[in-house]
């Protein structure tokens, strides 16, 4: 037995949408879900994203720029990550590129830095090697690039094996 859902009207779809891109920043991807989710036909979904665009409740580039340095700053993830993510979430490549640029290189590298040296340090009870491996796979999972991990990791290591 099918179940039938209500249909909304585009104007209480608009509004609803105003209130759904306010309360954070949205993506058009995410904005396209809630409308199928709202059950509004795929024709006027257009319409609608036209008007959330006019009335700056919906802007891309904004949106990725504000993912990126949430991304960055709050759950510490590097470039690769972050561009991945935008890429799922089928942003457009010029914002991806305009929100990588916000990314302070001077704060990307202290960043990358300090985690290299918080994972090497937390691993002292396995051999230098075992360290330096687990520390790169770490960090190449938090989405930080491995010519800087492995800059970053030489720098801890070297120090270690004097020791």
């Amino acid at each position: 037995m099918a179940v039938f859902r209500k249909q909304i009207s585009p104007g209480q779809a608009l509004q609803k949408l105003r209130h759904y891109c306010g309360y954070q920043e949205r993506c058009h991807q995410e904005v396209i879900g809630k409308l199928y989710s709202l059950g509004v036909p795929k024709a006027e979904h257009g319409e609608i994203i036209a008007t959330l665009i006019a009335d700056g409740f919906l802007n891309e580039e904004r949106f990725a720029t504000t993912y990126a340095g949430g991304k960055f700053r709050i759950n510490q993830w590097g470039r690769l990550k972050i561009k991945h993510a935008l890429q799922q979430k089928q942003v457009s490549e010029y914002c991806i590129k305009k929100a990588m640029k916000e990314i302070d290189e001077d704060q990307y590298l202290s960043l990358l830095n300090n985690l290299a040296k918080e994972k090497y340090d937390s691993l002292k009870s396995f051999q230098w090697l075992v360290r330096k491996k687990k520390t790169l796979d770490y960090l190449i999972q938090r989405g930080f690039e491995p010519q800087l991990i492995m800059a970053a990791i030489e720098k801890f290591s070297k120090r270690s094996e004097k020791e």
